[in-house]
């Protein structure tokens, strides 16, 4: 199977950028594998408890993502410089306590492997 990854950096609620990706995303994880890097403010989008009352909630749609077999991960550095820590036990999935379900804090080396396995990248 094809691979896909989006690489994300601005925060929710900043741009239409995370609704975007995720659109794209629900349309390629019909013929693609679908991975997610959510970089610099971007890791901001699966924090928990966000309620925008003139958006939808990046943050539910993708859970949505996770539970359909997406992968999706937070960069480490740029997740501990804005206060979200990754424990060692996962739960729900996650591996951070603020986090949504389905969401993993990890490395720039694991965005090293999705680029290397992608057939396309897309940055916004």
């Amino acid at each position: 199977m094809k691979t896909l990854t989006i690489v994300l950096t601005d925060g929710p609620y900043i741009s239409e950028y995370a609704e975007i990706a995720c659109k794209l995303a629900e349309n390629a994880l019909k013929q693609y594998q679908v991975n997610i890097f959510l970089y610099l403010d971007a890791v901001h989008i699966p924090k928990k408890g966000q309620t925008p009352s003139f958006f939808s909630s990046a943050g539910e749609l993708f859970t949505g993502l996770a539970e359909k077999g997406a992968v999706i991960r937070a960069c480490a550095r740029c997740a501990a410089a804005r206060g979200y820590i990754a424990e060692e036990e996962t739960a729900n999935g996650s591996n951070c306590r603020d986090y949504i379900p389905g969401i993993k804090i990890s490395s720039l080396y694991e965005l090293s492997e999705m680029l290397s396995k992608s057939d396309k990248v897309i940055s916004l």
